[in-house]
Order: structure tokens, then C-alpha cells, then sequence
């Protein structure tokens, strides 16, 4: 009688650390806007600004909740090696995709990660890859390529093989991080404010060696503070809880939402034109969501 029981709560705890994952693509829906309302500012002085932010705001918040949390952070050189690799280098990767790559393709390239969590997911945690989940992850790549392709520069432009490497690297770094990352699902999630400080000094570093300082605006302040908050503050401790305790299939299928919101509000304030064909990727996107996740309501059924 106990066993179906513990199932049942087991099911639920992984359902509710998904649907936090959930929360971390959505704010990263944002990171395209905010990051549009930044334009001037060099990419590593970017990454350490609103990195600093994020280290900020969970240094306050832990400290509400008393110096004891902060014992959390002891914790193996491999853990912190881990998440700093994963958060660093993919950023790194990311902004180096962006200058030496045309930007929609190198977005697109760089979007395999939820892909590569789907099929990743089935090779190193033992969780079993549903055809469904599959369809799912493949139609929201294609909705993906559809948006890319519509916000795409019509200027050609040749991409160095570099870029493109850079970007799949980019790819491969976060997927990796976020299927090994299940490995720590004893270590808190609160670590990932430590890991946040650890990025903003390297940013910084890799900043002064770079680029030349330019002192923001006032509105570009609050666009750097809102990117530390959000999809580069909240949005790594839900997608840290969700990595260590959800559905990784699930996950990276239901990752490929972020680009069809980001396109969304940069539509809603007019940085983008809206079409009428977005309605076909947005439908691709939307119905691999629903097709991934339809394996959970007909196991609870």
C-alpha cells in the first residue's frame, strides 16, 4: 500500500520540478528583449553586470533567510566546476556565436540544446525517450528555424566556420550541463548564487582584457538589472531545481516555448513586424509542447 503511494509522490515532486523548469523558459523568453533595450554595452560587460546583480539579489535573499544557507556552499570543487563551466561557457560561447556569425543563424544553431536534452536525457539518466517526446523536441526545432528564419537579417551574410562552431558548441555545453547537472540533485539550488558571482568576475576579467568600458544609461541600467533578475537570475535557480529533479525530456521539449514568447513581445512592442506567418511555427511549437507533454496525463490517468 505504501509503494503506490511513494509513486504517486514521487510523480508529483518531478511534476512540480518541471513546471518550475517551465518558469526559467519563460523569463528567458525575455532575454532577447532585454537584451535589444542593452544595445551599446559590450557582450562580456553585459554578462558581468547583470551576473553581479544576480549575485547580488541571492546574497539578500539567502541572508534573509538566515547565514545558515550559505553553508550550502560547501560543497565539492567539481559541483561549483560544473556550474560555472555550464553558465560561463555557454554565455561565452553564446556572444562569441552572435559577433562572428550572422544572429538568426547562429540563434538557431545554439537552440539544438533543447534538442540535444531530449536525446541526451535517455543515453546518461536511464529516463526512457518517448516517441512522443522525440516528435515533440523535432517539431519545435522546426518552428524554431521557421522564427529564426523570418527575424533574419536580409542581408547576406557569410558565416565563418567558426561561428558555427562556436555555436554548436554553445549548444552541446548547455545540454551537457543540464543532463549532468542531474548528478548534484543533493546539492541546493541556492549554490547557484555563488556560481553566479564566480561568472560575474569572470566576465569581468574577460572584459578587461576585450572591450572598452561604456558607462549605461539610465534605461540600459534598468534593463541590466531586470536581466539579473530575471532570465539571468531567477530563471538558473528554476532551471538548476528542474535539471536535478524533473522530466529532462520533458524539459527540452518544452524549452523550444522561449522563442516563440521571446518573438511574441518583441512583436508586443514593436521591435519585430508581426505576420501572419508566424501562426505556422507558433502551431509547430505549440502542438510539440502539447504532444511531449500528453505522456504525463495519460501516465496519470
Amino acid at each position: 500500500m505504501t509503494t503506490p503511494n511513494l509513486s504517486i509522490a514521487t510523480l508529483g515532486a518531478g511534476a512540480g520540478a518541471t513546471l518550475i523548469g517551465v518558469i526559467a523558459v519563460f523569463l528567458w523568453a525575455c532575454l532577447a528583449l532585454l537584451t535589444t533595450l542593452t544595445a551599446g554595452i559590450p557582450a562580456f560587460q553585459l554578462l558581468a553586470s547583470s551576473f553581479a546583480v544576480a549575485f547580488v539579489a541571492s546574497l539578500c535573499i539567502l541572508g534573509l533567510r538566515g547565514t545558515g544557507e550559505f553553508a550550502n556552499w560547501r560543497q565539492p570543487w567539481y559541483v561549483w566546476a560544473t556550474g560555472f563551466a555550464g553558465i560561463f561557457g555557454y554565455h561565452a560561447l553564446y556572444f562569441f556565436a552572435l559577433k562572428a556569425a550572422p544572429a538568426a543563424e547562429a540563434s538557431l544553431i545554439a537552440y539544438l540544446w533543447p534538442l540535444l536534452i531530449v536525446l541526451l536525457s535517455s543515453l546518461t539518466t536511464g529516463e526512457s525517450l518517448r516517441k512522443r517526446q522525440l516528435l515533440g523536441a523535432l517539431l519545435g526545432l522546426a518552428g524554431t528555424d521557421l522564427i529564426m528564419q523570418q527575424r533574419a537579417s536580409q542581408e547576406s551574410t557569410s558565416m565563418p566556420v567558426i561561428g558555427y562552431a562556436a555555436a554548436f558548441a554553445c549548444a552541446w555545453v548547455w545540454s551537457s550541463y543540464s543532463v549532468v547537472n542531474r548528478r548534484f540533485s543533493n546539492v541546493p539550488s541556492s549554490i547557484i548564487g555563488g556560481i553566479c558571482g564566480l561568472v560575474a568576475v569572470a566576465g569581468l576579467l574577460c572584459h578587461l582584457l576585450f572591450e572598452t568600458t561604456v558607462r549605461p544609461a539610465v534605461e540600459q541600467w534598468a534593463a541590466i538589472v531586470a536581466l539579473g533578475l530575471g532570465p539571468v537570475g531567477l530563471a538558473f535557480f528554476a532551471w538548476d531545481h528542474a535539471t536535478k529533479h524533473g522530466n529532462l525530456a520533458m524539459l527540452g521539449a518544452l524549452s523550444y516555448l522561449a522563442p516563440l514568447f521571446s518573438t511574441v513581445l518583441l512583436i508586443m512592442v514593436g521591435q519585430t513586424d508581426a505576420s501572419p506567418i508566424l501562426l505556422i511555427p507558433a502551431g509547430l511549437i505549440i502542438l510539440g509542447a502539447v504532444i511531449a507533454t500528453s505522456r504525463s496525463r495519460k501516465t496519470s490517468g
